[in-house]
């Protein structure tokens, strides 16, 4: 099967502050076997094998003054590899105006999106925003709306608990396509968590400008769980349609507990009982779409 991996990283240990703070725990918790180079050649010898044909590269929180550094330095790799085919780059959209960095992101051919997260958790371990109604603020409304002049899609990253706020943002910006990232992150599993993350996403799924992207699923759990990623994707689907899901693999951080083809062997099983078309929609064609690859 011919596979786009929408959602991947690689970086140098140089440039990201957050993997070399001594202190601050993770929510994928201890990362000591990340805190090193995770350039494109080895992600090329991770995914050797498993079908994967494209790639698209999504921000990895460098310092905020350097996010035209990131986009420009994994522009030179693509230039170099051929790897990746498409750039989600960052930008402040809690600013008053975000139109300048916004420019000066566009000057780069590969770049296709942006992913400010704006989850925000109880739990401080959680958390990323500054509350959890940043996501729906006038500034990030206006900026969020603006991407639509550049061609450029929002990877929104929230908590189901942020879907009011969320939702906002998401019918004031309907020029926009929002990629919701790791399926809303379902983070409590309990039966009464999974009803609650649930009936978010169901509100949000009536939303036709969002898609799914399912993703990161050993974040909360710090492992490679066939059955729970079964559950995850299988949920999506019946939301949003598997038109409107995609794969991504959330490399390295996933490298932390699982190997490149362990995971794909996971959502393949997931979707074993899909037809041909909806398996193609969700491991290539909605994110060629999406990211036009």
């Amino acid at each position: 099967m011919r596979i786009v991996d929408a959602h991947h990283h690689i970086w140098r240990r140089a440039d990201l502050p957050w993997l070399l703070g001594p202190t601050q725990p993770r929510i994928f918790g201890p990362y000591d076997p990340i805190k090193r180079d995770y350039l494109i050649e080895e992600f090329l010898e991770d995914i050797d094998g498993t079908g994967v044909e494209k790639s698209v590269y999504v921000q990895a929180n460098w310092s905020p003054n350097w996010f035209v550094d990131e986009v420009a330095w994994v522009s030179r790799c693509a230039e170099e590899s051929g790897w990746p085919h498409a750039i989600v780059g960052y930008a402040d959209m809690t600013q008053e105006d975000a139109r300048r960095d916004l420019d000066r992101l566009a000057a780069y051919p590969l770049m296709r999106g942006v992913r400010h997260q704006m989850h925000w958790h109880e739990e401080p371990l959680y958390r990323f925003a500054s509350g959890p109604d940043v996501v729906g603020s006038d500034a990030v409304v206006a900026n969020v709306g603006r991407l639509a002049e550049y061609g450029f899609v929002f990877e929104l990253q929230i908590f189901a608990h942020q879907v009011p706020a969320a939702l906002r943002l998401v019918k004031a910006c309907p020029k926009v396509t929002f990629v919701l990232q790791h399926a809303g992150m379902p983070e409590n599993l309990t039966e009464e968590g999974k009803a609650a993350w649930r009936a978010s996403m169901e509100t949000l799924a009536a939303c036709k400008n969002v898609r799914c992207k399912v993703s990161g699923f050993g974040t909360f759990i710090h492992r490679n769980d066939p059955a729970h990623v079964a559950w995850a994707v299988s949920e999506a689907v019946a939301l949003f349609g598997a038109d409107r899901c995609l794969y991504g693999s959330n490399f390295p951080i996933e490298k932390l507990w699982t190997d490149y083809t362990s995971l794909i062997d996971a959502f393949m099983a997931a979707t074993a009982s899909m037809s041909d078309k909806e398996k193609d929609a969700i491991f290539r064609r909605t994110a060629e779409k999406i990211y036009r690859l």
